[in-house]
C-alpha cells in the first residue's frame, strides 16, 4: 500500500489529525466501542508526539502500526469483562453520515451484525481480518503491526476469513428505501397494526436488546416474526407521549432514536434485505448512549474490495 511520505514541517498534531478518521475507523472496529477507540487514539496521539520524528519515514503507516497494537492490548484487557456483561452485548453505536453507504464495504464492516461476527474472533483474528479485508493492507504490513510474521499472518487471515464469511448475515446499505421501511415499521408500531408490523418484518428477523443490566431491555435475542412483532408492541406500549421518535444513520443503516423530556432512551439500528427487516439492534445501556449525537467521520483510506 502506498503511504504519503512523512511531512516533516507539519506539527505532530496536524499530522496525527490527518489521518484521525482513518485509525478512529481501525480502533472502532477492532474495539466495537468509540470510547475505547478514543481512549486508544490518546494513547497513540502521546506515543506519536514523542517519538523522533526523524526516524518516521510514513506518517500513516507508523500511526496504523501504533493505533493497532494499541487497539491489540485494549481488546485483550476487556475481553474478560465482556464475557461478564449483563444480557446481550452490542457495540456502542455511532452516528454515520448517509455517504457512508456510498462505500459498501465500509458500511457493512460497521454494521451491528458484522461487528457482532467480529466480536466472536480473538484478538489478533480481529487485527489482521480488519486490516486486510477491510482496509486492504498486505500480509507483510500487518505482521509489523501484531506482531507475527507474514505466514502466519496469511494464515491467520485466511481462518479469520473463513469464520467471519460462514456467520455474514445479508447486508445492504442504508438507503432511501430502506429509512421508508423503518418509517412504515414505526407507523405500524405505534398504531398497533400487527400484520402491517409483520407484514415488514422477515420470517428468521433477529432482535437484541442492550440494556447492560443498567436499565429494562431483553436479555437474550428474540428471534422469528411473531415473537419480535409482539415484542415490539409490548415496548411501544411502555413509551410516553413525551417521547419523540427521530429517524438517523448509526453504524451504516437506518435508525430511529427515542427521545424522552430531551434525553436519549434508545437507539434501534434496522437492517434490511430484499424490502424487509431482518435485524432489530436496540441500545438502552446509557453508558453507550453518551456520543451518539455528533457524526462521526469514517475512512478506510481508499476504497478496495473484499479479498476473495
Amino acid at each position: 500500500m502506498a503511504e504519503d511520505a512523512f511531512n516533516e514541517n507539519a506539527s505532530a498534531e496536524d499530522a496525527f489529525n490527518e489521518h484521525r478518521p482513518l485509525l478512529f475507523t481501525i480502533a472502532y472496529e477492532m474495539l466495537g466501542s468509540a470510547a475505547d477507540a478514543e481512549d486508544v487514539l490518546q494513547e497513540s496521539y502521546l506515543r506519536w508526539s514523542a517519538v523522533d520524528r526523524e526516524s518516521v519515514e510514513h506518517a500513516r503507516a507508523y500511526l496504523v502500526r501504533v493505533v493497532t497494537r494499541q487497539s491489540l492490548n485494549h481488546l485483550r484487557a476487556v475481553r474478560a469483562r465482556r464475557e461478564e456483561y449483563v444480557g446481550a452485548w452490542l457495540p456502542e453505536p455511532i452516528r454515520t453520515a448517509p455517504e457512508v453507504s456510498e462505500d459498501a464495504i465500509l458500511a457493512e464492516s460497521v454494521s451491528m451484525a458484522m461487528m457482532l461476527v467480529l466480536e466472536t474472533l480473538n484478538p489478533t483474528e480481529r487485527a489482521v481480518f480488519v486490516l486486510h479485508d477491510v482496509f486492504g493492507y498486505t500480509h507483510g504490513e500487518i505482521a509489523a503491526s501484531v506482531g507475527r510474521n507474514e505466514v502466519s499472518v496469511r494464515q491467520i487471515a485466511h481462518r479469520a476469513r473463513r469464520h467471519v464469511h460462514a456467520r455474514r448475515r445479508r447486508f445492504e446499505p442504508d438507503s432511501d428505501a430502506g429509512r421508508e421501511i423503518v418509517q412504515r415499521f414505526l407507523r405500524a408500531a405505534a398504531t398497533g397494526e400487527i400484520q402491517s408490523l409483520m407484514d415488514l418484518l422477515a420470517p428468521d428477523v433477529v432482535q437484541i436488546s442492550d440494556g447492560g443490566g443498567k436499565v429494562v431491555a431483553a436479555r437474550r435475542p428474540i428471534t422469528g416474526r411473531d415473537d419480535v412483532a409482539r415484542f415490539v408492541l409490548g415496548v411501544i406500549r411502555t413509551t410516553t407521549a413525551a417521547t419523540a421518535v427521530e429517524p438517523a444513520t448509526y453504524n451504516g443503516m437506518p435508525a430511529a432514536r427515542f427521545v424522552t423530556d430531551g434525553e436519549l432512551d434508545w437507539l434501534v439500528a434496522f437492517e434490511i434485505h430484499d424490502g424487509r427487516i431482518t435485524g432489530l439492534y436496540g441500545v438502552r445501556n446509557p453508558d453507550k448512549l453518551h456520543r451518539t449525537e455528533a457524526v462521526l467521520p469514517l475512512d478506510r483510506g481508499g476504497r478496495r474490495t473484499w479479498k476473495p
